[in-house]
């Protein structure tokens, strides 16, 4: 009966858990849609517009490791409504700056840079809480239903912020921000962040877990488990590959459609929503099927999937086509490439939720965070570089060749067997019972 109760429990985490990312996200979503126009317009300048971008970016991926220290040690659900919390109270101060003195742009950058260390802490504690807010067989769903919030919040908060931009002030963008927030804070103090932990360490009971150890020894002591586990050292470093050379597509596909290609504004807008209605179907998809069986072939051959994709935005440079050909080309591939990324994504993600240990689980995150989004700006500025030097074909197939030879490198058939040892059984002649492969 007991089982029972958590299950639906577990239940209400997973309904709860989409609701709060997907208001949060929205909220989000329509406020940087709100800001970016609003900095745009006051200063004219994509260098004002840069800085905000910058103030989002490098204040998370600094504050990831401290995040991760934080959330193997102290009481993760206190780490959320905090974090979550101090959204809600920056941008009531931001309010209050623009409804005494008028919005600055210092006031902007020091709102951002809050908001972004803020959900640095929120989701790294998230991301180590999953399996303690619902049961294992639900893993994937719990994720799929994240992905699909983030999804629709991407499809509809642009809409939405363009039909409130210059009809309403930006207080009100201000206030339904804040109110976003307020009521994810208020769903998420309902969850209970232990429900299914597998480790009952005294740090979760009493917020006193690893007192003696300093931040230094702590990160150490993540980065030494991780040394431990080949596996997911493999995915840490596909991802930092991934996200330095998708700055290629980043940089190049905006660079291609608007500059190279003439395409109409609102045509971009339509292709780039393309992507994000790929994203929501995947995640719908894989909310409703069975767990992905092979987690790192599926996605290995995903990422393979990703480069070709890639290389094929090139493909209109080299080979003339009509207008709405191409159109009709551009949202296609965005709409593939949605696709993807979620079938990539999301067994990974499931399958270090239930790899890595829930005693590192925090600093195991932060440092994929931190090594994901480290190469980003790099990457960013890098391509920005090439593409006012070099052909933007040829930057492009370069890099999606890179891309591909990367992962087949790093997701060798050797590794793909150390995380899938069942895969050996299944080929023909292979042993029946072989040894368990090596963490």
């Amino acid at each position: 009966m007991e089982q029972a109760v958590k299950l639906r429990r577990a239940t209400y985490h997973i309904w709860t858990f989409m609701a709060s990312k997907l208001i949060s996200a929205f909220g989000a979503q329509v406020y940087t849609f709100a800001i970016s126009f609003y900095i745009l317009q006051l200063t004219g300048s994509a260098t004002s517009f840069a800085m905000n971008l910058i103030c989002s970016i490098l204040p998370r991926t600094i504050a990831a490791p401290f995040a991760g220290y934080a959330a193997d040690r102290w009481p993760k659900k206190t780490i959320v409504l905090t974090a979550q919390g101090a959204i809600v109270l920056s941008v009531g101060g931001l309010l209050a700056v623009s409804m005494t003195y008028g919005l600055s742009l210092p006031a902007i950058y020091a709102t951002t840079a809050v908001i972004s260390l803020a959900a640095s802490f929120s989701g790294v504690a998230f991301s180590a809480a999953i399996t303690g807010l619902v049961d294992e067989a639900r893993i994937q769903k719990a994720m799929s239903l994240n992905q699909m919030s983030i999804s629709i919040a991407a499809i509809g908060a642009p809409a939405v912020g363009g039909l409130l931009y210059g009809t309403v002030s930006m207080n009100l963008f201000l206030i339904l921000f804040m109110a976003a927030e307020a009521v994810a804070l208020l769903l998420e103090a309902t969850m209970n962040f232990r429900l299914f932990n597998r480790k009952a360490d005294a740090g979760e009971e009493t917020g006193e877990g690893h007192v003696n150890e300093k931040l230094l020894q702590s990160m150490k002591a993540g980065l030494d488990y991780l040394k431990t586990q080949p596996i997911i050292m493999s995915i840490i470093w596909i991802s930092l590959f991934i996200n330095f050379l998708f700055g290629a597509f980043q940089v190049g596909y905006s660079y291609i459609l608007i500059e190279k290609m003439k395409m109409a504004s609102e045509h971009f807008g339509l292709t780039e929503g393309a992507f994000a209605v790929g994203m929501l179907l995947m995640s719908v998809y894989l909310s409703v099927r069975k767990e992905v069986k092979y987690p790192l072939l599926v996605s290995k051959w995903g990422i393979v999937t990703m480069g070709l994709i890639m290389a094929s935005v090139a493909l209109p440079l080299m080979v003339s086509l009509p207008y709405m050909a191409l159109f009709i080309f551009y949202a296609t591939v965005m709409f593939a490439f949605g696709l993807v990324m979620i079938l990539v994504n999301t067994p990974i993600q499931v399958m270090m939720q239930k790899r890595v240990d829930d005693d590192y689980k925090g600093r195991v995150f932060a440092i994929l965070e931190t090594m994901a989004m480290a190469l980003m700006p790099l990457g960013t500025v890098l391509y920005g570089f090439l593409y006012d030097l070099l052909p933007a074909e040829w930057i492009l197939m370069v890099s999606a060749a890179v891309l591909i030879v990367v992962v087949l490198t790093l997701a060798r058939p050797s590794v793909v067997r150390k995380a899938h040892p069942e895969l050996v059984r299944k080929r023909p002649g292979g042993p029946k019972n072989p040894a368990p492969a090596t963490k």
